[in-house]
């Protein structure tokens, strides 16, 4: 028998004010985002914002339908739109911002496990890691600087 440990490793930013100011902008886009949100069955709207390495923002936000699951993530939304029409560019950053219309959202919300695993694919391929931030509407902000502190032993093509 073997035994092992997996580390990951955060960072807590206590407010927006904390991030440098290209990625506050990237955090409003994501909020902005969010506000778009077709949710009216779960009234939990989330908003992404990607960072792609020539400057470009690509947005998207969760896409509910009555007949689930057909819905979408937000995420998921984001990196497809981003694949879509700018498939040759890597994604530096993705920010992920939640809320509700039952309850305020205080803590910050990390992406479904179907999001982790569409977002280490594209890091993997990309050969580059892609930093994360996810928040609620208010509170903390928690940033990784790889999709695969949020997805350890990961599952890729490697392994077909």
């Amino acid at each position: 028998m073997e035994k092992f440990n997996i580390t990951a490793n955060f960072t807590v930013f206590n407010s927006n004010k904390e991030l440098p100011k290209q990625d506050q902008e990237l955090l409003l886009k994501a909020i902005e985002a969010r506000k778009n949100a077709y949710a009216p069955y779960s009234n939990f709207s989330v908003g992404a914002s990607l960072l792609l390495e020539n400057g470009t923002i690509i947005l998207g936000n969760n896409q509910e339908n009555a007949a689930y699951p057909s819905g979408m993530c937000a995420e998921r939304v984001a990196i497809w739109n981003a694949a879509s029409q700018h498939p040759k560019l890597k994604i530096l950053k993705i920010f992920i911002s939640a809320s509700s219309s039952k309850k305020l959202v205080d803590q910050p919300v990390s992406p479904c496990g179907a999001c982790r695993q569409t977002l280490v694919e594209y890091e993997i391929n990309q050969s580059k890691n892609i930093e994360i931030y996810f928040t609620g509407e208010t509170g903390k902000i928690i940033k990784s600087n790889t999709i695969k502190d949020l997805l350890p032993l990961t599952f890729d093509n490697s392994l077909l």
